[in-house]
């Protein structure tokens, strides 16, 4: 079959035209095909009836909402439209959302369903993910979708209103360790047919319905699997809390709300930096930090030329706040440092060069990332360099999923070794009792890659103030263009 989110329909005459091939039979259409209803009031003309219909020989408009099972058993929950006020031929609103979620979930059996069909993206589906650099995570989605993808639990969340390919890393559906393993949730946005960009528009996979499997095989965890992205929005709270589908069915806690499943994940979200205990050379309101080694302020992080780097490009990425280590930082810290380190990447790239990332949380007070450009020439060489000097400090060093997030698998306060490739592999040690301090700069300064052994402690590499505001200047300069806090 194939499924249709965002607009089916279209108001260029031409494509009208050759739909209307479709409609008096000229043309067939070779698979059952079907579609959600209207998101704009124009378009509500080419829906026969909004309940749900035929739209010519295998096309199905499915209807405003509702639950469709094929043959196979494979549950096809959707939901069409755009959120709106009040409820429209091409809107729908909260009363659309219970109506859709409570029969499902109040069934005590429910699992959940295999697939979700909505217009909207739903609101915050980025979070615990890094997003592509052209969503708009502030405006993106409906919260009432998040709500109904919380609830419904899908195998496959699809969407299409946004206009952009973005599939994200696979989410859980439950409290790990304090709820028994539920199936995970894949969520695939795909751009509209024949965009200019040629962004992606078609997703095919094939699956075998929930009802088919044992628990065991439902259940069972990818190894990028995230958090999930949502909790219940200020929306989703009832004036009649006894008849909502997100409220707890269980008799002993009736009539309570239930803790969302990420509540104290969202709390520790919003936490406030710790204060260092002495004075701290990082944090940018620290009268200790050497400003003039700075060269790009964002909202939360900060660049700065590297003291004592490996070469004059050397640069460090930093909370401008006192946090540790990368697993410290909010959602919206990340994305911010996230967008440093693409936008240091293009420029390197620019100028022939990749970067090494690495961070070393471990007899350090504040978080560091140190970014390293290397000649395009010796790229190959780095994994086998970090795994070669990794067995000679006998170091487990190992390589983790590429689309990985550190908060999944490191926990707060753990000490941990991290690269990162501009080829995208990853790795990670944990440190347990002894590590090398200079381990990151050990490797990029051999002879087989950066070929400077003489630099690998920063105390050896020292310049004068004037020197590194030199560089500092130089390098704010060449960075300009790609600096996406530039003034």
């Amino acid at each position: 079959m194939l499924l249709c989110v965002g607009s089916f329909f279209s108001t260029d005459p031409e494509k009208m035209e050759v739909w209307s091939k479709y409609m008096n039979g000229e043309e067939q259409v070779p698979l059952p095909t079907y579609i959600l209803g209207p998101t704009i009031s124009n378009h509500v003309q080419f829906y026969r009836d909004l309940k749900g219909c035929e739209l010519c020989e295998n096309v199905t408009y499915l209807g405003k909402k509702g639950l469709f099972t094929g043959t196979s058993g494979l549950k096809i929950a959707y939901l069409s439209g755009l959120e709106g006020e009040s409820p429209s031929s091409h809107q729908f609103t909260k009363s659309d959302i219970d109506a859709l979620g409570l029969p499902l979930v109040s069934n005590s059996s429910f699992k959940g369903v295999d697939i979700l069909l909505t217009s909207h993206w739903p609101k915050g589906v980025t979070k615990y993910a890094v997003p592509q650099e052209r969503i708009n995570v502030n405006s993106t989605g409906s919260s009432l979708i998040a709500d109904l993808a919380l609830a419904l639990r899908p195998r496959y969340h699809f969407a299409g209103q946004e206009g952009l390919y973005y599939e994200r890393l696979p989410y859980r559906n439950h409290r790990v360790l304090a709820e028994n393993a539920r199936h995970a949730t894949r969520f695939v946005g795909l751009a509209k047919v024949g965009n200019d960009a040629k962004l992606k528009s078609l997703y095919a996979f094939n699956m075998v319905p929930m009802c088919s499997m044992t628990d065991d095989d439902l259940n069972k965890q990818p190894e990028d699997v995230t958090e999930c992205p949502y909790s219940f929005s200020e929306k989703a709270k009832p004036a009649d809390m006894s008849n909502q589908y997100f409220y707890s069915t269980n008799q002993q806690h009736k009539g309570q709300k239930r803790q969302s499943d990420h509540g104290q994940g969202q709390r520790k979200q919003h936490r406030k930096p710790a204060q260092p205990s002495g004075p701290c050379w990082f944090c940018l309101s620290s009268p200790e930090v050497e400003k003039h080694m700075v060269v790009s302020v964002g909202t939360h992080t900060y660049v700065a030329i590297a003291k004592g780097g490996l070469v004059p490009d050397h640069v460090l990425i930093l909370p401008i706040g006192h946090y540790q280590s990368t697993v410290e930082l909010s959602q919206e810290i990340v994305l911010e440092l996230e967008q440093y380190k693409s936008s240091l990447k293009k420029y390197f790239r620019s100028v022939g060069k990749n970067c090494v990332v690495f961070e070393r949380n471990f007899k350090t007070s504040h978080l560091q990332l140190q970014v390293v450009p290397v000649d395009d020439v010796v790229t190959e060489d780095i994994l086998e360099e970090f795994q070669r000097l990794a067995d000679e400090h006998d170091i487990e060093l190992n390589q983790i999923p590429s689309l990985s997030d550190l908060k999944q698998i490191i926990s707060v306060g753990a000490p941990y070794f991290y690269v990162e490739l501009d080829s995208g592999e990853k790795l990670l040690h944990r440190v347990k009792k002894f590590f090398p301090l200079q381990f990151g700069r050990e490797v990029l300064a051999g002879r087989a890659l950066l070929n400077m052994p003489d630099r690998v402690d920063w105390k050896n590499c020292k310049s004068s103030k004037e020197e590194e505001k030199n560089m500092a200047d130089e390098f704010r300069s060449r960075f300009k263009k790609f600096d996406p806090n530039a003034m």
